[in-house]
């Protein structure tokens, strides 16, 4: 099983946080919290890795 790490930007958005992950293209998420945006985007990244899969797209993989 391959792991794949990607950067994510949680920022101040009103009084919730907006989350995303700039090389997954519409992988956003927000909440009350950093910590639960923090959950979320985990969600969110899977859910986005498991319909890219589905769709036999290829899945980015973050470049250090």
């Amino acid at each position: 099983m391959k792991i794949l790490g990607y950067r994510t930007i949680i920022q101040k958005d009103g009084k919730r946080y907006h989350g995303f992950v700039p090389l997954l293209r519409g992988c956003h998420t927000d909440g009350d919290t950093i910590e639960e945006t923090q959950k979320k985007l985990k969600e969110v990244i899977k859910l986005w890795i498991e319909t890219t899969k589905y769709q036999v797209w290829k899945i980015p993989v973050e470049v250090n």
